[in-house]
């Protein structure tokens, strides 16, 4: 049985050629400012919540995003977390509503594993 990983990513690659994750877009609004008061609130109480929910590969290996050792490394969700998907469409409604477009892309295949936990892999991608 062949699992099929899921990502939601930007449409367009960033200036380094990646396409940034639902949750570094969202963030980086917030950072900007760009965020209405309850946007923000929501980022920063489902933040807290992922964190609480799930591993952050850079805590258990450092260099899983270095771009040097791991370029272009990208998360993906495994399908069987399905409670992690519960809250992504709130991310997606702030997205949508500052204009930044978003896509969900699915693969059996996504890269070579960097780091593997119950709920999500980090891949470094494909040549090509």
């Amino acid at each position: 049985m062949m699992i099929e990983y899921v990502r939601y990513q930007s449409l367009a690659p960033d200036e380094h050629g990646r396409f940034k994750g639902v949750f570094g877009l969202v963030n980086n609004l917030g950072r900007a400012g760009a965020l209405t008061a309850e946007q923000e609130e929501f980022r920063r109480v489902n933040n807290a919540w992922y964190d609480a929910a799930y591993t952050d590969p850079s805590t258990v290996d450092a260099t899983v995003y270095d771009p040097a050792v791991n370029p272009g490394a990208a998360a993906w969700f495994k399908p069987s977390a399905t409670h992690l998907f519960e809250r992504i469409d709130g991310y997606l409604e702030i997205l949508a509503a500052h204009g930044v477009a978003v896509r969900q892309v699915r693969s059996v295949d996504p890269g070579r594993v960097v780091y593997e936990d119950d709920v999500q892999i980090v891949v470094v991608p494909h040549a090509g």
